[in-house]
């Protein structure tokens, strides 16, 4: 049998997969990701994790700045099936034209739920219990395109960002492979989507700036597992009257809490456990913490080096 002639459209090391999948099922074309840009510490332009990877393939490669800047040259690769997997830029009405079949999505959501950048971020920032992935096929709009295939995974308590895209990567590879094998036996499902949209934007630096003052500790705590991967969840800390931001690494919902407290104040410390912060509503276990400058530890140990106390206003601004 003929093997679909595909294209693969992909940037980060999360999309690598995706590739090689792809490359073992189908008569890949070309792969198109993104530009090379500064990376690292020492910022020296580079390849992004799929261009790598395509390389080692031998596989032909594009990375062009805008889309339309190698049009021409895409629109010259006979293939059937696009397939896109954190891509990272809008396909126009004359690419989404170009192949026989048209080109796929795979979105680590459960569509029309978080449409957008950062759906497994978003999940568990807004508090979701229930998450996936959807295969759709890609429309001019943002993720709103008619699906193909979906796949549930429970968001647990412990779930960080970095744990739920550990489950969500390889049910998106099994989806991708039973769509191929459809597609192959001459199945084009097309099933709109049903339900009220939500979304799921980029985050931004400012959005990792966490003020206990400002939220309650379930929201403060949704931010910082889901600002595992991403911008680093920080919250105010005040010490000999000078302001720096600290980093969070793992919070824990707490059970005790002091309603007359002020948000932002200490309420205990304890081994094994870490601070205990007061916050808008309820109260939340600081766990570990990453100081600026230095390695992450207990936040315990943070408290004893800082001489904090129980009552401190310490993270308030």
């Amino acid at each position: 049998m003929t093997k679909l002639k595909t294209i693969f459209f992909g940037t980060p090391a999360l999309s690598v997969p995706y590739l090689d999948l792809l490359h073992q099922l189908t008569d890949v074309q070309l792969v198109v990701t993104q530009a090379d840009k500064p990376r690292g510490r020492g910022m020296e332009v580079s390849a992004c994790p799929v261009k790598q990877r395509a390389l080692e393939l031998k596989l032909p490669v594009l990375s062009p700045e805008k889309l339309k800047d190698d049009f021409d040259k895409i629109a010259a690769v006979p293939f059937d099936l696009g397939v896109a997997v954190a891509y990272g830029k809008i396909f126009r009405p004359n690419f989404l034209a170009l192949p026989k079949l048209g080109i796929l999505n795979v979105h680590f959501s459960l569509l029309p739920h978080l449409r957008g950048a950062a759906p497994v971020q978003q999940a568990l920032i807004q508090g979701y219990t229930q998450t996936g992935i959807s295969i759709f096929w890609i429309r001019p709009g943002m993720d709103d395109g008619p699906l193909f295939l979906q796949k549930e995974a429970p968001i647990l308590p412990a779930d960080n960002a970095q744990t739920l895209f550990e489950k969500l990567i390889p049910l998106g590879l099994d989806g991708l492979k039973e769509v191929l094998q459809q597609i192959e036996a001459g199945h084009l499902i097309q099933t709109p989507q049903q339900g009220e949209p939500t979304l799921a934007p980029m985050l931004q630096k400012e959005d990792a700036l966490l003020r206990p003052a400002d939220l309650t500790a379930a929201q403060l705590h949704n931010r910082v597992r889901g600002l595992a991967c991403g911008p680093k969840p920080k919250v105010p800390f005040v010490h000999q009257g000078k302001l720096e931001w600290l980093q969070l690494v793992r919070t824990e919902p707490a059970e005790k809490d002091d309603p007359s407290a002020p948000a932002g104040t200490v309420l205990c410390i304890e081994r094994n456990r870490g601070i205990l912060v007061k916050c808008k509503e309820g109260s939340l276990w600081f766990n570990e913490v990453h100081p600026a400058g230095k390695k992450a530890m207990p936040a315990e140990a943070f408290a004893n080096g800082r001489g904090l106390k129980p009552g401190d206003g310490a993270f308030r601004e």
